[in-house]
């Protein structure tokens, strides 16, 4: 626990330290956010918000890592491979999903639209990190092509070219659907931090440290950016962030053996993304009709009265209360 605590403490500290500052160079490069036309009206004055803010938080996690790795002792002779090889691909896997989505943001910003990569780039380049990501454990002889169902307490084992392509489809997913989440001033934050705090006590419980180190330094980043991006938002985080976020979830969730455990944990993900499925299918059976006021489903509440706390704080409470619903079928 103090080994979460600590490295909760460091990535706090240094994201919220960096705060003003990252701020303050992103108004500089002119990185604002391009609001789309057909979203809510009310959100046309948060054009021009700093974006990609995402990069706080990624920077204390990075500084929290490397200081734990040296108080943990985490490369000493005898250490866990498995464990030292979770330290670095968990991170990885989240850390070039944020370069996709620096990608992403920069082409928006560039051509001064809310368009960046084509799905079809964006997709093939998650299916190769996810692809990597996978391989890296499976060679380090930490993955098993196992898949544990939660409650039942079954664990079905595939083939392995049969859990690659699974994997691949739920890292994907995840990652697509935190991007869909982050909607709102400090909602992706919000929903990922009770997450994220699960993910950091399972992994403790497996005496996972790598996967330990890496969730208990998304807790503190999470923090940390939140003073800046709750409502009402100073910065965005941006598809760098959120789909860094998304990679740092299915991460640990492969981490620790149990992905399935996103299905409760991560709900509220997996709502915005099957409100977006279908809005667009209703409105294409129906020839113009709408299922959603406006989809994603947080818009619609949105449209229904709420304000964007509101929004915020139920969707983060939803997500704790199902956490820990997921930490007793564990």
């Amino acid at each position: 626990m103090r080994t979460i605590l600590l490295a909760c403490a460091l990535s706090f500290v240094v994201t919220a330290a960096i705060g003003p500052s990252i701020i303050h160079w992103l108004r500089k490069m002119k990185f604002g956010q391009k609001i789309l036309e057909d979203g809510p009206t009310w959100h046309m004055k948060k054009q021009n918000i700093p974006t990609m803010g995402g990069f706080m938080f990624m920077i204390g996690i990075a500084v929290s890592m490397l200081v734990m790795a040296v108080l943990t002792g985490v490369f000493h002779d005898g250490a866990d491979f498995g464990s030292v090889a979770h330290y670095f691909a968990v991170f990885g896997l989240a850390l070039l999903y944020g370069m996709v989505g620096f990608v992403d943001d920069h082409a928006k910003i560039k051509h001064k639209a809310n368009a960046g990569l084509t799905p079809l780039q964006k997709l093939v380049l998650q299916i190769v990190v996810a692809a990597v990501f996978i391989s890296l454990l499976r060679l380090s002889g930490s993955a098993r092509p196992e898949v544990w169902l939660p409650f039942a307490d079954i664990t079905l084992t595939l083939p392995w070219p049969v859990f690659v392509v699974f994997a691949c489809f739920v890292i994907v997913g995840c990652d697509n659907a935190v991007n869909l989440t982050d909607g709102l001033d400090g909602l992706a934050a919000s929903v990922t931090l009770p997450v994220a705090v699960f993910f950091a006590l399972a992994a403790l419980r497996m005496n996972n440290l790598g996967a330990t180190v890496f969730a208990g330094a998304l807790v503190g980043g999470l923090l940390g950016f939140l003073i800046y991006n709750f409502n009402p938002a100073k910065v965005f985080m941006g598809d760098t962030g959120s789909l860094f976020l998304g990679g740092a979830v299915a991460g640990l969730a492969f981490a620790c053996n149990m992905p399935v455990i996103l299905v409760p944990v991560g709900f509220v993900y997996i709502l915005e993304t099957v409100s977006v499925i279908l809005q667009v299918g209703y409105f294409k059976l129906t020839h113009g009709k709408r299922l959603f006021k406006m989809a994603p489903i947080h818009h619609h509440f949105e449209m229904c009265g709420w304000n964007e706390k509101q929004i915020v704080l139920t969707a983060a409470a939803l997500t704790a209360a199902l956490c820990v619903l997921a930490w007793q079928g564990g």
